[in-house]
């Protein structure tokens, strides 16, 4: 068995890209719409006949725009947020710079993150402090577990199936707690942690250690700078406290009901194992590393003193397709389309595989309740039978493609029928590189890496990638979470 061939137990399938019915190739919204603007025209026309002069091509060049992909999106939207944010840049809107100024939030973190608040709170289950984010703006708290690096590719095949049923039952839980706003898991990679092990076992050598068994070991020890990372994944639940009969009275109440939300969740026998809740000083860490990768293995009390605010970056410049922050530029991608086959549970791992340069993979979760979940199933199967039926009548047969995303999206609606949930979710990947001069190559290397996944697609965050990058920080953002 290759390292690609899985057994036909462990495949998954079943994702789906949400598409609406329309007219040569619009979504239902934009066909309403050119039908409207159309309409507008001809009543127009019967008094002035030469508007249809500018109006018509302009309407014309529009919904083609509209109706034309690039990069996997509407071309119309594609070039309108070029537009927006070449505004954007003009009025320096793109830019942060942390300033001292006498105004109550002159030093929140940038962009999305600038409502949220870091709060540390007791917990009285492990009787251990913990760290909590809350939205200003939202009332929403988000909680941070610290998870065990791990995996399951050695584990026998029983073991992998029980624990993909248990993160099965895990979301079934999240779709029925309508305080459950949506949850991420993020695994952080970071090159460079063999160098300080390599001090470690210098210093430990004993000089009167076998000739063959220091040449190995110096051997391991020149090598391990280059082939280990320090990995650190955690699992983010975003929480509303007050979506309850009987709503929290004040903060300390609000903090009370999150911790014992996020504690109903059981993620043993998913095949991780829970270090602890993060704590204040945790965030701290993971939030600065990111903007400096450099302090990620500095110590607890570098972190202690510092506030909520100076976690973030001193100053940043959102670009079109990179992120320049304190410690290096970063560059986001977002998922673009999944493989319309069945793929491995591991399809995952080149992404996950430790390179030269720092590397955030986060997936993002929204759990739809099941009676919304249905709805959007049957909106679906209509939407996917009315493209098929309108390319009949016009070809005189639907296409392929056509008729095998009719029957998925039943399948869907089979499976959903039988207890499965509908789940909304997205993939993140962050890469950082130190220097502005190393970023094609952390590019090309995250590029390498999606290709070794045969299948799935992505495209860089255009125009958004300091909120993408926030996206992958347990700072309570998601672009899932609806306020």
């Amino acid at each position: 068995m290759t390292a690609h061939e899985v057994p036909q137990t462990l495949m998954v399938e079943g994702f789906r890209t949400r598409r609406s019915f329309g007219f040569g190739g619009l979504s239902r919204t934009a066909t309403m719409i050119a039908a409207m603007v159309l309409t507008a025209e001809g009543l127009i026309a019967t008094q002035a006949p030469m508007t249809l002069v500018v109006t018509l091509p302009v309407t014309i060049a529009v919904f083609t725009l509209a109706a034309a992909r690039r990069h996997g999106m509407s071309a119309l939207a594609y070039y309108w947020a070029r537009i927006a944010w070449k505004r954007a840049t003009r009025f320096d809107a793109t830019s942060y710079r942390r300033l001292l100024l006498p105004h109550p939030y002159a030093l929140d973190l940038p962009g999305v993150g600038a409502s949220s608040t870091l709060i540390k709170a007791h917990d009285p289950t492990s009787g251990r402090p913990v760290g909590v984010v809350h939205d200003r703006t939202t009332g929403y708290m988000t909680i941070t577990t610290l998870l065990a690096p791990g995996g399951s590719l050695m584990a026998p095949t029983g073991a992998v199936q029980s624990n993909l049923r248990t993160w099965s039952s895990v979301l079934d839980a999240m779709s029925t707690d309508g305080q459950i706003k949506g949850a991420s898991v993020t695994i952080q990679i970071t090159p460079g942690a063999g160098e300080a092990l390599g001090d470690d076992v210098r210093a430990r050598q004993d000089p009167g250690a076998p000739r063959l068994a220091k040449q190995v070991i110096n051997e391991l020890v020149r090598t391990t700078p280059h082939a280990t990372a320090s990995v650190a994944p955690w699992m983010t639940v975003t929480v509303d406290p007050n979506a309850t009969a009987n709503p929290p009275a004040d903060l300390a109440e609000q903090v009370a009901e999150a911790l014992r939300v996020v504690d109903s969740l059981d993620l043993s026998g998913t095949g991780t194992d829970i270090e602890r809740r993060a704590t204040d000083v945790d965030l701290r860490r993971l939030v600065r590393s990111a903007y400096d990768p450099a302090v990620f293995n500095a110590r607890d009390e570098e972190f202690e003193e510092l506030s909520w605010a100076e976690c973030g970056p001193v100053a940043a410049d959102d670009g079109w397709e990179a992120y320049a922050h304190d410690g290096g530029v970063s560059v986001t991608w977002v998922l673009r389309e999944m493989p319309r086959r069945p793929i491995p549970y591991s399809v995952l791992l080149p992404l996950l595989a430790p390179g030269r340069f720092q590397r955030r993979i986060t997936l993002a979760y929204r759990v739809l309740d099941p009676h919304e979940g249905e709805a959007v199933l049957e909106r679906e199967i209509s939407h996917a039978h009315q493209r098929a039926q309108a390319t009949a009548e016009v070809k005189g047969r639907a296409k392929w493609s056509q008729r095998a995303d009719v029957a998925r999206a039943e399948k869907a609606a089979a499976q959903v029928a039988s207890g499965a949930q509908v789940v909304e979710w997205t993939l993140l990947v962050t890469t950082t590189a130190r220097d502005a001069a190393d970023l094609p190559a952390a590019r090309q290397e995250v590029e390498r890496a999606v290709k070794a996944t045969r299948g799935i697609r992505m495209r860089p965050a255009f125009g958004c990638q300091g909120a993408s990058f926030a996206a992958g920080l347990p700072i309570g953002y998601s672009p899932l979470v609806k306020d």
